[in-house]
């Protein structure tokens, strides 16, 4: 059972608390993370909502997906599982 979205398309200005908000008209949001650079600690415009159950994920998806917020079109979708970032099986410690 997904209820992890993607959520793709967000303004750079957007807080956590603001997509948290977004989501929480329709129904109850567990996390709520924009994916910030690591470098710069500026947005890179996708983040990460999580939802209280897979029905009302669904019923996000259906209102938020190809509307606009902060003058963006957001693009929201279940999020598919982070693929493992090993390389190969080599150990990643180059000494």
């Amino acid at each position: 059972m997904n209820k992890k979205l993607y959520v793709g398309g967000l303004a750079y200005s957007v807080t956590d608390e603001q997509l948290r908000g977004l989501f929480a008209a329709h129904g109850t949001v567990e996390s709520a993370n924009v994916v910030r650079d690591r470098g710069s600690d500026s947005s890179r415009g996708f983040g990460f909502v999580e939802m209280g159950t897979q029905q009302e994920a669904e019923k996000a998806i259906a209102a938020l997906n190809s509307t606009e917020f902060q003058g963006r079109s957001l693009n929201v979708n279940l999020a598919k599982p982070r693929e493992d970032r090993s390389r190969g099986g080599r150990s990643q410690n180059r000494w």
